[in-house]
C-alpha cells in the first residue's frame, strides 16, 4: 500500500512539474533557475552532512554519490543562468 500511495505521489508531481514549467514565460527562466541553484546548494548541504556520517559504507557510498549528482547540478546550473545572462546582455547592447 505504501508503493501504491508512493508512486501515485510520484506520478502527480512529475505532472504538475511538466504543467508549471510549460506556463512559466521564457523571461522567468533565469531568476527560476537561479532559485534552484540555490535550493540545489541546499541539497548539497545535506549530501555532505550524509557523506560524512560514517554510519556504513552503504551511507558513505550514497552520500558521495548524493554530493557529486548535487554538484554537478549547481555547477550546471550556474552555467546556464550565466549564458542566459550573457544572452540578454548582449542583446541589450544590440539595441542601443
Amino acid at each position: 500500500m505504501t508503493l501504491l500511495i508512493a508512486l501515485t505521489l510520484f506520478v502527480l508531481a512529475v505532472f504538475l512539474g511538466m504543467e508549471l514549467i510549460s506556463k512559466v514565460p521564457a523571461t522567468l527562466h533565469t531568476p527560476l533557475m537561479s532559485g534552484s541553484n540555490a535550493i540545489s546548494g541546499i541539497t548539497l548541504i545535506g549530501a555532505l552532512v550524509s557523506a560524512g556520517t560514517d554510519h556504513s559504507v552503504l551511507t558513505t557510498t550514497l552520500g558521495f554519490v548524493a554530493v557529486t549528482l548535487a554538484t554537478i547540478n549547481v555547477v550546471g546550473g550556474f552555467l546556464v543562468t550565466n549564458r542566459m545572462l550573457s544572452m540578454f546582455a548582449g542583446r541589450k547592447k544590440n539595441r542601443s
